[in-house]
This record gives structure tokens, C-alpha cells and sequence, in this order.
């Protein structure tokens, strides 16, 4: 078997295969499929017993399979073929939306208690804030983190954000440096972030994403402990609003619902590999009722000082909320 282990965060997985082509190669490349754009880094280390979790990958002629044990997960199936054919690389073991990233999510949780927003962030270093900018898919996050880029805000993360709650203090640390970005959303509303000599599909201009690397925009701290104030913020964009409609989520128990869905998803939700392999949401009672606990946590701590949903348009959807 040939073998390899990374560290994400602090989660560290073992990989192991009876073909080398089907380990993890680093360093990855700024693409849409790559885990940079979920985490800030992907690190190797050292394959050794006691790591916090364990993949086993099995090349061969047989129907796929899938088993989850109580140290790692066991694939089994014609994966050097798979990978080949995959229609989609986002949806493979190794890709952005695949199972090593959810594998990831579920080890920081169970093993450090390291909880993850499906969400970008940006802190105002001047005046010690964070903006947690919560939403799945097209809800609005690159607006706003692209927006914000443009107004002086610094990057802390593009489309993962990372917590941790040790007794009275919120520990916060820096998630991706990567975004995938439609191309039409660069042209009409943000050029300047188009990469320079790249020349953009007009045809597919919406349809087609392209990763570009924000990492000259962040901040130079790694964490953030107990910043002044933390904004979490649920967008909405449509076009023609000119200024933001803010309606703060003044009930904690719906603060709490809101973000225990976001913050579960990921983890909890199942997952379609290589367009044939139905792979179960890794979630358990335990950690489902832990996560509720430091969410209720969460949204009463000092530092956490607005939540609420902001319906703007692209142009101004920072006005009045950079008050």
C-alpha cells in the first residue's frame, strides 16, 4: 500500500491506496476543484498510527463500495477509471466538494472542537471587527467579500470559517484564501479582481467560475482572539436595491436554528461521488447535540454583537453596515 497524510486546520487524515496515482498530490494549483478554495492550507505530514482519522482507497474491478469505521473510512471500486471519467472533479474524493473536504469539517468537530461556517469573513482592523458572512450557494457572500475587499476590509476567509469556544474566549481562525467567482459577476461588478492576461469566456460568462487567489488582501494574523465586536450577517443580493434593508434576527432561538443549519450541512448532508457513489452524511447524535450547545454559546457571547439579514443590491450593500 502506498501512503501519504495531511493536516488541515488541525485534523490530521491518513491516506492510504494500492495505487500511488490515487493519493493526494500537493501542492494543489488555484483551480476551481481545489481545496484551497475550503481551506487556507493543506499540509503534508507524516503517515503514523494515531492520527485522527484514517482513508483507505482500494483500486479494483468491483462494485463500488463504501464503509465508515470508528478509525476511517474504507473505499473500494474502480477509482483509477473514475477519475478519469468524472464529470465533475468539484465531486470526487480529493475535489473541493468531495469527500475528503466534508471528512475534514466532521474530524475538526469531533476531535478539537473546531465548528465551520459555510460562510466568507472580513475584519476591519482599525476598529477590531469581524464580518461573518453566512449563505450557501448564490446567496451573495462574493458581493459582499469582493465588495468589501474594495472598501478596505481585510480577507480572514472566503468560503470557510472556522471557531472555537475555550471557556470565555472565541477563538477564530482563518479559513480560505481562494474564490471560485463567476465570470460574470468579475466583468459587470468587480474588473479589478479579474486575474491580469486572463481572458474571459463572454459566452459561459455566467455559467462558468474561475478561482482567483485573494491572499495579497488578508489580514497577517493567523487567529483571531476575542475581537471588540463580531458582525454575522445573512445576505441576500438582488439587483436594484439601492440601499440595504437590515433585519436584525433579535430572537436567539431563531439565530441559533439559522445557524445550526449552515454550520451542520456539510457534514450531515449526502453527497454524490464520481456521479455513481452515494456517500452518507458523516453526522452522529453526540456531535449534532454538541454543535447546538456551543451555537447557543455563540450567539449570547460578548463579542457577538449583531445578527441579522441584509437584502441589498451588488453596489451598496456595505452602506450602513460599516457604521
Amino acid at each position: 500500500m502506498f501512503q501519504t497524510a495531511v493536516r488541515i486546520l488541525k485534523a490530521t487524515i491518513g491516506i492510504r491506496s494500492n495505487q500511488e496515482e490515487l493519493l493526494l498530490f500537493l501542492p494543489f494549483g488555484v483551480e476551481v476543484e481545489s481545496l484551497l478554495t475550503d481551506f487556507r492550507r493543506v499540509e503534508q505530514i507524516a503517515y503514523t498510527e494515531g492520527l485522527d482519522g484514517y482513508i483507505s482507497v482500494e483500486d479494483a474491478e468491483r462494485n463500488l463500495t463504501y464503509e465508515c469505521h470508528d478509525k476511517g473510512v474504507i473505499f473500494k471500486g474502480p477509482f483509477s477509471r473514475l477519475q478519469k471519467e468524472a464529470s465533475d472533479p468539484r465531486h470526487t474524493l480529493w475535489g473541493n466538494q468531495g469527500f475528503l473536504y466534508r471528512y475534514a469539517l466532521y474530524l475538526l468537530e469531533k476531535k478539537h472542537n473546531i465548528y465551520n461556517f459555510h460562510a466568507c469573513a472580513l475584519y476591519q482592523e482599525e476598529r477590531d471587527r469581524l464580518f461573518v458572512i453566512i449563505g450557501g450557494a448564490g446567496s451573495g457572500k462574493t458581493v459582499y467579500l469582493l465588495s468589501g475587499l474594495e472598501k478596505g476590509l481585510k480577507l480572514f476567509s472566503t468560503e470557510t470559517v472556522h471557531f472555537r469556544i475555550e471557556g470565555s474566549d472565541i477563538i477564530w481562525y482563518m479559513g480560505s484564501l481562494v474564490d471560485n467567482v463567476r465570470y460574470g459577476t468579475l466583468m459587470h461588478d468587480f474588473p479589478r479582481f479579474l486575474p491580469s492576461g486572463d481572458v474571459p469566456d463572454i459566452q459561459n460568462m455566467w455559467q462558468k467560475k474561475i478561482a482567483i487567489d485573494l491572499s495579497a488582501f488578508c489580514i497577517q494574523k493567523e487567529t483571531i482572539k476575542n475581537p471588540r465586536a463580531v458582525h454575522i450577517l445573512f445576505p441576500r443580493i438582488e439587483k436594484g436595491f439601492e440601499r440595504p434593508v437590515w433585519n436584525p434576527v433579535k430572537d436567539k432561538r431563531k439565530a441559533i436554528k439559522i445557524l445550526f443549519d449552515n454550520i451542520t450541512q456539510k457534514v450531515a448532508e449526502t453527497t454524490l461521488l464520481y456521479d455513481k457513489l452515494t456517500v452518507l452524511g458523516l453526522d452522529e447524535t453526540d456531535l449534532a447535540n454538541a454543535r447546538l450547545l456551543f451555537l447557543k454559546e455563540l450567539v449570547s457571547h460578548q463579542t457577538v454583537t449583531e445578527i441579522g439579514s441584509v437584502l441589498s443590491g451588488p453596489k451598496h450593500c456595505w452602506e450602513n453596515v460599516l457604521k
